[in-house]
């Protein structure tokens, strides 16, 4: 009961500080709302005019609010970049850290509000200190549940662990390339098959860069592609082509060591769960 009442309590500070922040949203575009069918150039200007409604900001769930995110982010980091970092990295953490599924959207943001470097960084540290933030929640409130809820995956998990502790690093890299379990799984789990912090906390940055990579890839042609004519040129083929080999080769350099090193049954060693273990 006490482990509850401090998960409740940290997600709700968390939820009020997000909100609180939000709050001090700077002046920004407003979205018009048709009253007239003719409309002309001062219309489509960004005003404040009476009737206008206000631009809110809300995690996005399909590519058309991610577009609509990107631009307004973008139209107030010109001027306000401290806090549309400040607003990003406090979203991108609370999704994290309490395995709130949509990661791959604000990796996605991430390209298209700061570009192919900075965005690829900063969703690398991100996607690592916020699955680290969800570890340590779990090891400090959720251990009895966890085990409770999920007894079947969790003693997989420690059986795998504790066959491939010669070599745990790699062990880790590999579900993160290949996962046997989802992300979000394996990061509340980690600690009660008492992985270390230090194994777990490279293991997310190196075993999740190729899925940033290619996110914050999209996110970065998002931001830069007007129409499908844009899409399909061929220098976005090239860059496609180009990404697809950056992320499939740490992949298949894992593959190949695990197959002589790791203990992995055949299912698992081709990234393919047993039906009993796969997720509903």
């Amino acid at each position: 009961m006490r482990s509850l009442v401090g998960l409740v309590s940290v997600v709700t500070a968390a939820s009020l500080y997000l909100y609180s922040l939000s709050l001090y949203l700077p002046p920004g575009p407003r979205k018009h709302s048709n009253r007239t069918s003719d409309t002309n150039n001062a219309d489509t200007e960004v005003s404040g005019e009476d009737g206008d409604e206000p631009s809110r900001l809300k995690f996005p769930s399909d590519l058309e609010e991610l577009r609509e995110l990107a631009d307004l982010l973008q139209f107030y980091k010109t001027e306000h970049t401290g806090y549309v970092l400040l607003l990003f990295c406090s979203a991108y953490l609370y999704k994290q850290s309490f395995a709130i599924p949509g990661s791959s959207f604000l990796n996605i943001l991430a390209g298209a509000i700061f570009g192919a470097y900075e965005g690829l960084l900063l969703a690398c540290l991100l996607t690592t200190v916020g699955s680290t933030m969800c570890y340590l929640l779990s090891k400090a409130f959720g251990k009895h549940y966890i085990e409770k809820r999920f007894p079947d995956k969790v003693s997989m998990l420690q059986r795998k662990v504790e066959e491939n502790q010669d070599c745990l690093f790699f062990f880790l890299l590999f579900l993160r390339f290949f996962p046997m379990t989802p992300n979000w799984f394996l990061n509340m789990s980690a600690p009660i098959v008492n992985i270390p912090i230090t194994f777990f906390f490279g293991s997310v940055f190196i075993g999740l860069l190729p899925y940033n990579f290619i996110c914050v890839q999209t996110g970065v042609m998002l931001s830069e592609v007007s129409s499908l004519d844009d899409l399909f040129s061929w220098e976005r083929l090239l860059q496609l082509l180009a990404i697809a080999c950056v992320a499939l080769l740490p992949g298949a350099l894992i593959r190949r060591y695990s197959r002589r090193r790791l203990k992995l049954d055949d299912a698992t060693r081709n990234g393919v769960i047993p039906n009993e273990k796969k997720d509903q």
